[in-house]
């Protein structure tokens, strides 16, 4: 931060860094599977292509034609064997079914024992957005710190600025938990 800067600055500057943590945290669950096709399980999927890495949603059209069914369609048919590949080797448990132009995921539904496992990722991957969440907490608690020590506010601003803090990252967890809870009971469903 500036030499200049107010408690205001590094409280905006903390909730937009939550903000962005707490939507990275929503990407990363959109690639746990549920029972239903979402074109977010494979998109990001890295493909080997001609000796660069690219994610396949820029190698392919990706649509989800009915509920249990995603459909893969490569702009070049020659990125298919490499495709159908690299979703064999992720840990989705999908087999594709490649003929020649197209490739096939057909998705089953969950059994219970999968759904445990899908939600313990989702557990680790929420553990992981709470940390983001009070990474960028401490960072702004340093910074409020380094103002108060600068003599740019006072022990009372700086108590108040630190409630502040707690109080948006405790919204931010909040936020967490609610999308967690969510995915959840999409995994868990029937």
């Amino acid at each position: 931060m500036a030499e200049e800067t107010s408690v205001d600055d590094v409280l905006k500057d903390v909730t937009v860094r939550m903000e962005k943590s707490l939507q990275v945290f929503q990407h990363d669950l959109e690639s746990l599977r549920t029972g239903r096709a979402s074109t977010a399980l494979v998109e990001n999927i890295d493909v080997d292509y001609y000796g660069t890495t690219m994610p396949l949603n820029q190698l392919a059209t990706i649509t989800a034609p009915e509920a249990r069914l995603l459909v893969i369609q490569p702009y070049d048919r020659g990125a298919l064997v490499a495709i159908e590949k690299e979703i064999q080797k992720s840990d989705l448990g999908l087999t594709p079914n490649n003929d020649g132009a197209i490739i096939r995921l057909s998705i089953p539904p969950l059994t219970e024992e999968r759904r445990k496992d899908l939600v313990k990722q989702l557990k680790r991957k929420l553990e992981d957005g709470h940390v983001a969440v009070r990474n960028i907490r401490r960072d702004g608690l340093e910074h409020i710190r380094a103002l108060e020590k600068l003599k740019q506010v006072s022990e009372d601003e700086s108590r108040r600025a630190q409630e502040r803090l707690q109080k948006i990252t405790d919204e931010h967890i909040a936020k967490c938990d609610a999308v967690s809870t969510k995915k959840e009971a999409e995994l868990m469903e029937i």
